[in-house]
C-alpha cells in the first residue's frame, strides 16, 4: 500500500477555495452550542473501535482545558430540532466521559455523500484506523455510491492501487483477519497470504507465519512454494537482520504494542511504536491541529 498522506484533507473536500454555492460550503465565523441529546451519530463512520483508556485520557484532557476543536455537524435530514455528527466522534464519546454536556460546533450542509467522504478522510489521516475498518468503509462508499475504485480514489486524492489492496483484505478467511487486527501480520503479510486463494491453505501458512514471525518477503517465498530460510544458506544473513532493512514488512513486537497503548492513554491521541532494527526505532505523537499539539506538548513537559 501506499504509505503517502492523503492527498486531500477536509478543506480540499469541501471545496472552499470554489466559492460555489454547492452542499459544503460553510461561514467560518458561525460556531455555536450544541447539546449533546441533540446530536445523533454519523451513520458513515468507519471506525469501530475507540479505545477506552484513550477516551478517558481525552475526558481528562476536556475537563481541564475543554473542548479546544469544534465538531462538524448537519441538520438531521429526519428531525430538524436535530444534528447529525460529521467528524469529532472522539471528542463528542470523551464529552459524555467528562460530563461534558454542551459542545462547540460547525453546521454544515451536507449531502449523505460528501459525509460519508469527509468520514473516510478524517479516520484516514488518523494512522490508528485499521486496515479492515478502511476496507469496509471503502466497500460500503462504492456499494452505497456506485462508483469505481478508480474514481473513489481520485476523489480522496489517492492512488487506485490503494483502495484496491485495500479492499481485496476482505477476502482473508476470519482467523488471518483477526490476526491482522491484532497485529500480529501486516498488511504486507496478508496481500502474499491471499495469493494463495483456498481459504484453508492461507489459514495454514498464516499460523506459520505468526509462529514463526516471518516478514513479508519470506511469506512471498513461502506461498510461492520455496523455502522461507533459504536466504541464510545463500546470503549468510538471519531473517532477523534480513526484516530489518524494511520497516514495513516488521510485526510490531508485543511490548511496543503495550507501550503504545500506554501512551495513547496518557496523550488522548495515536501513538506509534516503529521498529527500525538491531534494538532502534522511533516514537510517533500525532496531532490533528494546532490546540492539539498545544495540549500534548503540556502533557509531554509534565510527562
Amino acid at each position: 500500500m501506499n504509505r503517502r498522506r492523503l492527498g486531500k484533507g477536509l478543506d480540499a473536500l469541501l471545496g472552499h477555495a470554489d466559492g460555489g454555492a454547492e452542499p459544503g460550503s460553510i461561514d467560518r465565523s458561525e460556531l455555536i452550542r450544541i447539546g449533546l441529546e441533540r446530536i445523533g451519530p454519523n451513520p458513515y463512520q468507519p471506525r469501530r473501535d475507540f479505545p477506552e483508556e484513550e477516551l478517558r485520557a481525552l475526558a481528562d484532557s476536556i475537563r481541564e482545558h475543554g473542548v479546544l476543536q469544534p465538531i462538524l455537524v448537519r441538520p438531521d435530514p429526519d428531525d430538524p430540532e436535530r444534528y447529525q455528527l460529521i467528524a469529532g466522534e472522539r471528542r463528542l464519546r470523551a464529552c459524555v466521559l467528562a460530563q461534558v454536556f454542551e459542545v462547540p460546533a460547525r453546521i454544515m450542509a451536507l449531502d449523505d455523500r460528501k459525509v460519508a467522504e469527509l468520514a473516510l478522510v478524517e479516520n484516514l489521516q488518523r494512522e490508528d484506523l485499521g486496515p479492515l475498518e478502511k476496507a469496509v468503509a471503502f466497500r460500503d462508499y462504492l456499494a452505497a455510491h456506485g462508483c469505481t475504485q478508480e474514481e473513489l480514489a481520485k476523489r480522496l486524492g489517492l492512488d487506485r492501487s490503494t483502495v484496491a489492496n485495500l479492499i481485496r483484505l476482505l477476502d482473508l478467511p476470519d482467523s488471518v483477519a483477526e490476526w491482522l487486527r491484532q497485529r500480529k501480520l501486516t498488511q504486507g503479510h496478508a496481500r502474499a497470504l491471499l495469493a494463495l486463494g483456498d481459504a484453508e491453505a492461507i489459514i495454514a501458512a498464516a499460523a506459520r507465519v505468526v509462529e514463526e514471525g516471518l516478514s513479508v518477503r519470506q511469506t512471498e517465498t513461502l506461498v510461492s512454494g520455496g523455502d522461507p530460510y533459504a536466504a541464510r544458506a545463500t546470503s549468510g544473513s538471519s531473517s532477523a537482520s534480513r526484516r530489518s532493512n524494511d520497516p514495513a514488512e516488521r510485526v510490531v513486537p508485543s511490548h511496543f504494542r503495550d507501550l503504545e497503548t500506554h501512551l495513547r492513554q496518557k496523550f488522548g491521541t495515536a501513538v506509534a511504536v516503529k521498529p527500525t532494527g538491531q534494538g532502534k526505532g522511533r516514537i510517533v505523537i500525532e496531532f490533528a491541529n494546532e490546540e492539539e499539539f498545544a495540549r500534548v506538548s503540556a502533557l509531554i513537559r509534565d510527562f
